[in-house]
């Protein structure tokens, strides 16, 4: 089930799929959370987005410190912890997905992917994914209630409209 799902379409490029699925039985995402409004953006946009969502990936990972200590506290009943990274296939092409977090130890995330795979080969939805901390684009809390603590380059695409 696609709960909420943000995404932006690099044509050939890039994939960025900021939106939460319900890959798990603990923690559902909740029927309340906002969805999709995807963007389609010309591979010549690319770098110009990039550029614009910088100061939204700053600010996750500038508050994900809280945010990690949060969750290694242990988030109340009916929270879930996201990581948002960028997949990369063999050909070069991107996608930006959420993970749901399992573990964090060491300087590495372990989760789950939780959004559809719809450019880069090679991953799919459910499927374990480990990565570097440092390579985190933002952070997601999401509520029973639907509502989401971070999030900050979904709550930027929930408004952005390419030129």
């Amino acid at each position: 089930m696609n709960i909420s799902r943000r995404s932006v379409f690099v044509t050939g490029f890039l994939l960025l799929s900021v939106g939460l699925v319900n890959a798990q039985n603990d923690a559902p995402v909740s029927s309340q959370a906002p969805e999709d409004r995807p963007v389609k953006l010309g591979a010549g946009q690319k770098d110009k987005f990039l550029e614009l969502i910088k100061p939204y990936v700053e600010k996750a990972r500038k508050t994900y410190p809280e945010a990690k200590a949060r969750y290694t506290r242990g988030l109340p009943s009916g929270e879930a912890f996201f990581l948002t990274v960028r997949l990369e296939d063999k050909v070069g092409h991107h996608e930006q997905v959420f993970i749901r977090v399992k573990e964090i130890k060491d300087g590495k995330v372990r989760g789950l992917i939780a959004s559809k795979i719809e450019l880069v080969d090679g991953f799919k939805m459910g499927d374990e994914y480990t990565f570097a901390e440092s390579e985190l684009m933002d952070w997601t809390i999401s509520k029973p209630d639907g509502t989401e603590e971070g999030n900050f380059v979904g709550n930027f695409l929930d408004h952005y409209q390419p030129s």
